[in-house]
């Protein structure tokens, strides 16, 4: 799923495929079950159509939405076939019920063009900075 999740604007080419075993990409799933690692996937007739995640990056190794060492960053994916449809709200609002007690607040790198950052802004999200081409946004708690 994480090739899934890597926005590609309309008229652009696709990414290679193995662009998802560079460092800045596989930090986001390499070792996967770690304490804090936690995931749903959203499954049709037994087959994966999409998948929401989130993992705690130390400062050394950031990902592109990193806030602090105590904020978990958040992916999310969808196979193109089943984008539009709510599937990915429900992911997430499914995984952001799941981690309010646990933690205050969870960011995300997302493109400005990326339909996706509707999503975040109707579910609180705030954008807090930019990396490169790409937004900042944290959704807080507080507790």
């Amino acid at each position: 799923m994480l090739y899934q999740a890597l926005y590609v604007p309309p008229g652009q080419p696709p990414f290679p495929r193995d662009i998802v075993y560079e460092p800045n990409l596989s930090r986001y799933v390499q070792g996967w079950g770690r304490a804090d690692d936690l995931g749903f996937v959203a499954l049709a007739d037994g087959k994966p159509l999409g998948a929401v995640w989130l993992r705690l990056l130390p400062p050394d190794q950031p990902g592109f939405g990193y806030v602090d060492e105590t904020t978990p960053e958040l992916s999310i994916a969808l196979l193109p076939a089943y984008r539009g449809r709510g599937i990915g709200t429900q992911l997430l609002t499914h995984l952001l019920d799941h981690i309010q007690s646990r933690y205050n607040a969870v960011c995300l790198s997302v493109s400005p063009g990326n339909p996706a950052k509707r999503l975040y802004e109707r579910l609180s999200f705030d954008v807090v900075g930019k990396n490169g081409a790409s937004l900042t946004l944290v959704k807080r708690w507080g507790k």
